[in-house]
């Protein structure tokens, strides 16, 4: 089965052709993160500009990539939530008119699925059975949670952040510490040789104080407020430390706080859901201490953990294509798209 995924959420335009849900013939994505910088974040009317003008362009190439014809695709897939809905729009409307042109069915793809989905699609997971029940952290720009994945089709919200994204933490962090956008990757060049243990910037939610909203367990939600405050307030009291080594030595420490605290969740989680893998996805899984950090808890608890391909971490279409192709194979009929979802939980993902 050949599927066609689209993928216009935010501020990426994006198209792959993925076979069966698990071979990547294709995978284009146009960053819009130039156009952005000046603004520090995401521009809504530009963002959904350049889809028009890029999502065609980007759909050819995907094709061309594959060595595929429009006439060979088997199933269309596209983001329908969540995003910025002026963004969603501009793929779903694309999608459906493709769909009716070549009389191919569509199908909608919730985005928050094809980020847990995104982990399956690393070539050394030939069988995604294998891996579940399997604990994900999805951490993006908009979005900190952990999910219970007991199949392709069947996983459950168990947790997730009470304010701010990591992602979002860590680009208002660089906002605050006079470096670049995107955030994250600026942090994570700056605390190159700095000391993470210099400053004890809080961890955030620290012991379980009742519910959290939804009736999640406190003790695996995330808050990321009083991270930012305390950068805030020591930036303030002392200017200097965004220049040289001391810059180097608050973004290591800073960068260190929010991940110690999606750790001390995510090991708590796994031991308590007696998991035996865990996965880490999304755009902030890319950065390298992150990475050794979860090793680190792996051999702690004693299980394996997977990531996502780097490829396929931030925004992309091979994601949404592959879990759509996945689905389909299970004999699960394609989600119409009616409409675009940007508030769109996962516990409606498909």
């Amino acid at each position: 089965m050949l599927v066609l995924g689209i993928e216009t959420s935010c501020d990426e335009t994006a198209a792959a052709v993925v076979r069966d849900g698990h071979d990547v013939l294709s995978n284009i994505v146009l960053s819009q993160v130039a156009a952005h910088r000046p603004y520090q974040g995401v521009v809504p009317e530009i963002a959904s500009r350049a889809h028009v003008e890029a999502l065609m362009p980007v759909l050819e190439d995907a094709l061309r990539q594959a060595n595929t014809g429009w006439d060979e695709i088997d199933l269309l897939a596209v983001t329908h939530g969540p995003g910025l809905a002026s963004s969603l729009l501009i793929g779903v409307t694309a999608a459906r008119a493709l769909s009716m042109r070549l009389n191919k069915p569509l199908t909608a793809v919730n985005h928050l699925a094809g980020h847990l989905y995104s982990v399956c699609l690393d070539p050394a997971v030939s069988d995604p059975d294998t891996l579940f029940p399997l604990i994900v952290l999805l951490v993006t720009g908009g979005h900190t949670m952990l999910v219970r994945m007991d199949s392709v089709t069947d996983y459950r919200l168990l947790g997730q952040t009470l304010d701010d994204a990591v992602g979002e933490a860590l680009d208002k962090g660089a906002t605050l510490m006079g470096l670049g956008y995107p955030g994250g990757p600026e942090i994570e060049k700056a605390a190159t040789g700095g000391d993470p243990a210099r400053h004890a910037f809080p961890r955030g939610l620290r012991g379980d104080r009742g519910p959290a909203a939804g009736g999640l367990s406190r003790d695996r939600c995330f808050s990321f407020s009083g991270l930012k405050t305390a950068l805030l307030y020591l930036l303030r009291d002392h200017p200097d430390y965004r220049e040289g080594a001391e810059l180097a030595h608050v973004a290591a420490s800073y960068q260190e706080a929010a991940f110690d605290a999606l750790l001390d969740r995510l090991e708590r989680t796994v031991r308590e859901e007696g998991a035996r893998h865990f996965a880490c996805v999304g755009g902030v899984a890319k950065n390298k201490r992150l990475r050794a950090k979860l090793e680190e808890a792996a051999a702690r608890l004693g299980v394996q953990w997977h990531a996502a391909p780097m490829a396929y971490c931030t925004d992309n279409a091979a994601m949404i294509a592959g879990v759509a192709g996945a689905v389909a194979l299970r004999g699960v009929p394609p989600e119409p798209v009616d409409e675009v979802y940007p508030n769109l939980p996962v516990a409606a993902a498909r």
